[in-house]
């Protein structure tokens, strides 16, 4: 047995011992980002990874509804969590609601000792009912420029598969282009670089907002981000939505489903169980 299968198994597994839902309706890949050092202007670092409310209340509602997770990272390691986001004002000021959402996380077979993009790519894709992309600023650092990710997000978006992204975890999209390497590398130097064949270019959509952004970059003091990532999706040909900023917001376009910060953890959950149930699983 490979360890996919393993991972889905023990889901499964924990789900039925715990009562959350009476048959598994199918996988949901969960991406998420390997690192957790988010490299700034002038050689700085922020340290960072997946918000808590970002990844577990989406992983949440998809287990309630019957759905298993198959967590997945860029290397096969453990994700690291933001530790700014294990906040109570990220779960409507209940601690208990924290609490219980980060041991959740912790129990998610799989999350010490992930798959690796590429052994999801090697197996059957096909399995996969769905996709969803949690944030936190880690996405920036290895899953806006990797085609091996990139690969994986045309397997769901040629398939219709749910697309699902939170925060800063679209900015991830920017991976199913021809080279997106060198086009988060010439953002990087403050060049406005076009994308080239980029799978969601004209797709309505919305990430983390600039005003939103200017908030969390005045709280580094003296430090900058490389490039805003609002301005990289605009950039690339994304056609760009925002409510106002800590407003709750999902924007969906055919198969994608984007929340535009922290507090659209529950619209945007909603909406990706909606849409997996619309789509009936797996093909």
């Amino acid at each position: 047995m490979n360890k996919t299968s393993t991972l889905a198994l023990a889901i499964a597994g924990a789900l039925f011992a715990g009562g959350a839902a009476a048959a598994p309706k199918g996988e949901v890949l969960v991406l998420l980002s390997s690192e957790n050092q988010l490299p700034l202007q002038h050689a700085k670092q922020y340290s960072t990874g997946y918000y808590l409310n970002e990844f577990g209340v989406p992983a949440d509602q998809l287990l309630k509804a019957g759905y298993t997770l198959v967590l997945v990272t860029p290397k096969g390691n453990a994700p690291s969590v933001d530790v700014r986001s294990v906040d109570p004002q990220y779960f409507g000021g209940d601690a208990a609601e924290m609490q219980r959402i980060g041991k959740l996380v912790d129990s998610l077979p799989g999350i010490k000792d992930t798959l690796s993009v590429k052994e999801v790519l090697a197996g059957d894709l096909h399995r996969y009912a769905g996709l969803f992309i949690p944030g936190g600023h880690a996405p920036l650092i290895d899953l806006a420029n990797n085609p091996d990710v990139g690969a994986l997000l045309r397997h769901f978006h040629q398939a219709g598969k749910p697309t699902a992204a939170i925060c800063h975890g679209p900015i991830a999209l920017l991976s199913a282009q021809q080279d997106p390497a060198s086009y988060q590398a010439a953002l990087a130097r403050g060049d406005k670089p076009a994308a080239s064949n980029w799978i969601y270019q004209g797709y309505r959509m919305t990430i983390f907002s600039d005003p939103e952004e200017q908030v969390f970059e005045g709280s580094l003091k003296d430090q900058r981000l490389l490039f805003y990532p609002a301005n990289a999706m605009a950039g690339a040909g994304g056609q760009m939505n925002y409510a106002n900023a800590w407003t709750p917001h999902v924007v969906v376009d055919r198969e994608l489903i984007t929340g535009q910060n922290p507090f659209s953890d529950k619209a945007l959950a909603k909406a990706l169980v909606e849409s997996l149930e619309k789509r009936g699983g797996t093909d």
